[in-house]
């Protein structure tokens, strides 16, 4: 496995959803989970609260966001793809090889090393839990690899047209970029006992009522997407008869405690 003298590590924050606490968090679980030097960066429009060592980018508001929202109104998807703008070529200055790239909502639990090192020169996410299950092909946006001198075809595509291409994607980020990446014959999955579905993969019903979440052996990104989030497993969540969740120690050893450890208090 050769991997890279550093790390260049991206996120996006943007709205209220999420805190600073989350980014601060997830900076804290990709160094301690990296065997090189790590460059963190958030694009946002609100960096207060996220820790110094974070290089902020700002949150732009793109030429053909215009289409972009008509088209993902028609989607029934407001608000949605802002993160084709980390893909954007030239956006990351000095960027020196690929962009290991996280949706906030995840957990770092295991080394990130051959995540960066998988398939060189191709995008790289975990297939989409629900799409694989139907037999489609589709890629999950929690964790993405890339590389803006590779891969701007990310952006330019939409760019150029990007009604056509959000109506294409039927207002789904995650389908534009790894059909994309397909299409253009550079896309590979993650394997899929390292990225996990805390839903799916940690707590499925109907165990979640016999015993806490598990942590797979092999996991090393844990996804929180859909509910319960993060602190609504940590504290038990119950949301329905399926979505069910005993308290998890072990999510708030990797998320809070460690961070706490590496960052301090004030920024875990």
């Amino acid at each position: 496995m050769i991997l890279p003298s550093h790390a260049t590590v991206a996120c996006i924050k943007w709205g209220t959803l999420f805190g600073p606490e989350y980014v601060n968090r997830l900076y804290s679980g990709v160094r301690r989970n990296l065997s090189m030097p790590v460059r963190f960066l958030c694009m946002t429009e609100q960096a207060d609260g996220l820790h110094p060592d974070i290089e902020i980018l700002d949150l732009p508001v793109e030429p053909f966001a215009e289409p972009m929202r008509a088209a993902l109104q028609v989607a029934n998807r407001q608000g949605a793809m802002r993160k084709v703008s980390l893909f954007k070529p030239g956006l990351i200055a000095d960027l020196e090889g690929p962009v290991l790239g996280f949706d906030l909502d995840v957990v770092i639990t295991g080394s990130l090393d051959a995540i960066l090192a998988l398939a060189p020169g191709h995008v790289v996410m975990r297939h989409d839990w629900v799409e694989a299950r139907k037999g489609r092909p589709t890629g999950h946006g929690s964790v993405f690899r890339y590389d803006p001198a590779q891969h701007g075809f990310l952006y330019e595509d939409l760019a150029a047209d990007a009604y056509a291409e959000v109506e294409t994607a039927r207002g789904s980020e995650q389908r534009y970029t790894s059909h994309k990446a397909m299409e253009n014959s550079v896309f590979t999955y993650i394997p899929e006992d390292w990225v996990v579905s805390f839903k799916y993969d940690c707590n499925p019903f109907p165990g979640n009522y016999l015993h806490p979440a598990r942590l797979p052996e092999a996991a090393r990104v844990v996804c929180f997407h859909g509910r319960p989030k993060m602190p609504e497993a940590i504290e038990g969540y119950r949301g329905s008869l399926i979505r069910y969740a005993k308290p998890t120690p072990w999510l708030q050893d990797h998320w809070v405690d460690r961070t706490r450890q590496d960052l301090g208090a004030r920024w875990g």
